[in-house]
Formats: structure tokens, C-alpha cells, sequence
């Protein structure tokens, strides 16, 4: 068993992982577009392009991990290395020079953030893969994954709350300045956390298989159609969550909150950040009690939906109470925060499945397909995000209570992309994935006791 040592440690790396990640997903473009003045569309095919890079360069990095041995094992270097080089590329993505004006200003936003991207997978690809190395089967590799998922969504949340707070207090109302002090911290909390987990994490698996090539690699993940459709549901979810969250700092700035907006956007996400840590710390495991990990996917997805219905009324009211906003807001943070936790036990799954299926284990492979996809869906969902801008026609130069009086029907671009398209996602996602699954509790059960078997006839 796990010691509490061991659960803290490889959370907190969770933690500083998440709260990476989330500043970079929601304020890249903010930061850029809004802030430095870079043209949306820019922005858009510049974090798009740099997805379709990820595709090659994550499963590269699948198989450079499964191939490391060292005294250390093959995971917690490379989780080093890259969180040291991905804390760097961090700060300087939002400490951008002064003097860099225009094409200038466009290159040094797309250098860095693919070089954020290679750098995070680095690091992302081995933190994962990590689960079924050190842990069982079972209800103690589903107790880790939920621990950390719940860990990343308390990094997540975090940022979520207080990055306007921090930028605001640090840079003295210099939204720049601000930004740039801001990653610093972010950077070396991400440092610290990660120096815990590699100390305290010693990897248990008893599984030395050799490591697979490229063509084996995607071979592996072809016949493994159980993986695929996992990878397939959380880019559907993780798109349309993201396209949301990178929308509602304009929505408040420009068609909500008018002069105020600050204040309802810092309180709006502070409510939904603890509704979603709540949701995957407490919420989760009282369900788990009475359903299956099934049935509340299930449930999370009509509580999500119901929420994106009830805020697409809300939109196009005249509501300026910033907490009629938490109706929909704690069904669709709820919902989100149990669907991160699932999402992980049902990846980690079927890293068992295909161990018995392709008779290889290959977690490194099946991991580093879930952090392309993430980012992946983080790139599309960019691109939505910078074409609905661009077509809202909401400048850094103008005053939000001046947008909110002369973009008249341009904002109903704005409200119809955090609402509707996400609607699409989640129902997409959810009839591929009820059509597809078919690893339920029984079936997991039934292909753990074939793999113990198996594990003794080898002995």
C-alpha cells in the first residue's frame, strides 16, 4: 500500500503541473492579444500550429521514456528535466521584450509557446505514466488517479482564482508587468512541487517489457480501441471546457461586467474553483459510493449540459447579478471536475486492457496520447476562441463599457461560442463514447485476474 507520504508528494506534483498549465490554456492568448496587441487570428493559427507539431513530438517522447533506464528509473528524470526547462519557457512566454513590435513580437510569441509545449510534455508524459508503475490495480490504482486528478484540479482552480488578483497586485495595475512576475512564482512553485514527487516516488512495477518502435508504437495504439476512444472523449470534453474558459475573461470584460467587470470575474471564479475541487474531492467520492465510475460520467455530462443550457438563457437577458451567473456555474465546474478525475482512472485502464490484448504494457505510449490530446483540444479550442474574437471585433485599445455600447450584435457571436459549441462537444462526446466504452467494472475486474494469472505463469 501506498504510503501518505507517497499520496502527498506525487499530488503536489500535480498541483504544480495543473497550475502550469492552466495559466498558460487560459491567459496565452489574453496575454498576447489583449494585452500586447498581437492580432487574435495570429494567436489562433500560432497555438493550432503548434498543437500539430505535438502530434509527432508527444509519442516521440512516449517512446524516448519507455526506452530510458537509469538508477532512477525511467520516469522521474525526464519529469525533472522537463519541469525545469518547461518552468523557464514559462516565464519568458509572459515576460516578452518590450522592444518586440509587430512580426517581431508574432515569431517570439510562436517560438516559445512550441518550445512550452515540447518542454510540458517532457514532463506530463512521465508524471502519468507513473501511476501504473507504482501502484496495483484495482481500487488503489483508481484511489491514486482520482487523488491526483483531484491535486491537479486544485492547481487548476487555483490559477483559475487568483491569477487576475496576482497580476493585478503585482504589476501595480500594469497588466504586463504583472503577468511577467506572476509566472515567475508560478514557475518556481512548479519547481519545488515537482523536486517533492521525484524524492519521495519510487516506481514498484515489476514490468521490464522492451520498449516498442514508432511503428510498433502506433500499431500498439490502433489495436488498442479502447484507449482511442477514451483519447477521442476527452478531446471532445477538454474543447469544449476550454473554448468556455478561455471566453469568459472577454465575456466579463466586455458584455458583462462594463466598468466592474474585474470584480465579477475574480468572484464568478472563485465560486466555480472550489465548486470544482468540491466536485472531485468530495462530490466524486460520495457518488462512488452508490454508482459506478459509468453512471457518474454519465451523470457529469447531463449535469454539464443542463448547465450550458441554463447559462445560454442567462446570456441573452438583461441580468447584471453576477450570482444568477452560479446556477450554471456549479453544474458545469461540478461536472468538469469529476469528468478530469474519470477520464484518468479510465486512460489507466486501459493501459491493463491492452497489456492483455497486445500483450505490451505500454503506459508511457498510452499517456503520452492523452497529453497531445489535451493540448490538442487546448489548440482547437484557440482557434474557436481567436475567430470569435476576431468576428466580435473586441480590441485591447478599446474601453470595455465602449465595447459593451458599440459592439452591439457583434457580442452575439461571443455568447453563442461559450455556449452553444460546447453544447455540441459534450453531446458528441458523450454518444461516442457511450457507443465505444466497454470497460466497466466487471470487465476490468475479469482482465485484472487474466493478468495475475498470466504474471504467475511467467514467474
Amino acid at each position: 500500500m501506498l504510503s501518505k507520504k507517497e499520496m502527498v508528494s506525487y499530488g503536489l506534483g500535480a498541483v504544480g503541473k495543473d497550475m502550469v498549465y492552466m495559466f498558460c490554456a487560459s491567459y496565452i492568448l489574453y496575454y498576447y492579444q489583449d494585452i500586447l496587441g498581437v492580432s487574435a487570428i495570429a494567436m489562433g493559427i500560432i497555438l493550432m500550429a503548434a498543437r500539430v507539431f505535438d502530434a509527432f513530438n508527444d509519442p516521440i517522447m512516449g517512446i524516448v521514456v519507455a526506452k530510458t533506464r537509469t538508477k532512477y528509473g525511467k520516469f522521474r528524470p525526464w519529469l525533472l528535466i522537463g519541469t525545469i526547462f518547461n518552468a523557464i519557457i514559462l516565464y519568458l512566454m509572459f515576460a516578452a521584450p518590450i522592444a518586440l513590435t509587430g512580426s517581431g513580437l508574432v515569431a517570439y510569441a510562436a517560438i516559445t509557446y512550441i518550445l512550452w509545449g515540447v518542454t510540458y510534455t517532457m514532463m506530463d508524459i512521465p508524471y502519468w505514466s507513473m501511476i501504473p508503475a507504482f501502484t496495483n490495480g484495482g481500487s488503489e490504482r483508481e484511489h491514486m488517479s482520482t487523488l491526483a486528478r483531484s491535486c491537479a484540479g486544485v492547481g487548476s482552480a487555483l490559477i483559475t482564482v487568483i491569477t487576475m488578483l496576482c497580476v493585478n497586485a503585482l504589476g501595480h495595475g500594469n497588466e504586463r508587468a504583472g503577468f511577467q512576475w506572476f509566472a515567475l512564482i508560478v514557475a518556481v512553485i512548479f519547481i519545488v512541487f515537482t523536486l517533492i514527487t521525484c524524492i519521495n516516488i519510487k516506481e514498484k512495477s515489476s514490468v521490464d517489457l522492451e520498449a516498442p518502435t514508432v511503428r510498433e508504437m502506433f500499431s500498439s495504439l490502433l489495436k488498442n480501441d479502447q484507449a482511442l476512444t477514451v483519447v477521442v472523449a476527452i478531446v471532445l470534453i477538454n474543447t469544449s471546457v476550454y473554448i468556455t474558459s478561455n471566453l469568459v475573461i472577454y465575456f466579463f470584460k466586455y458584455d458583462f461586467g462594463g466598468a466592474d467587470w474585474y470584480n465579477a470575474y475574480t468572484l464568478f471564479n472563485t465560486f466555480g474553483g472550489a465548486i470544482q475541487i468540491l466536485a472531485m474531492m468530495v462530490m466524486f467520492p460520495l457518488l462512488r459510493k452508490f454508482m459506478n465510475t459509468i453512471k457518474i460520467f454519465y451523470t457529469s455530462f447531463i449535469m454539464a449540459i443542463a448547465g450550458y443550457f441554463v447559462l445560454l438563457i442567462l446570456v441573452f437577458t438583461s441580468m447584471s447579478n453576477v450570482f444568477v451567473l452560479f446556477v450554471p456555474a456549479f453544474f458545469i465546474f461540478a461536472a468538469n471536475g469529476m469528468l478530469l478525475v474519470l477520464t484518468t482512472i479510465f486512460l489507466a485502464n486501459t493501459v491493463d486492457y491492452g497489456e492483455l490484448k497486445n500483450h505490451r504494457r505500454d503506459e508511457s505510449v498510452i499517456f503520452s496520447m492523452q497529453t497531445f490530446v489535451v493540448k490538442l483540444a487546448s489548440g482547437i479550442a484557440a482557434l474557436v476562441v481567436a475567430i470569435c474574437l476576431s468576428i466580435s471585433h473586441l480590441s485591447s485599445n478599446t474601453d470595455a463599457v465602449e465595447v459593451v455600447e458599440e459592439a452591439g450584435n457583434n457580442l452575439f457571436a461571443l455568447r453563442m461560442t461559450m455556449t452553444v459549441i460546447p453544447i455540441i462537444g459534450l453531446l458528441c462526446a458523450v454518444v461516442y463514447f457511450r457507443k465505444k466504452y466497454q470497460l466497466n467494472e466487471a470487465k476490468m475486474e475479469e482482465i485484472t485476474a487474466k493478468l495475475q494469472a498470466e504474471h504467475k505463469s511467467v514467474q
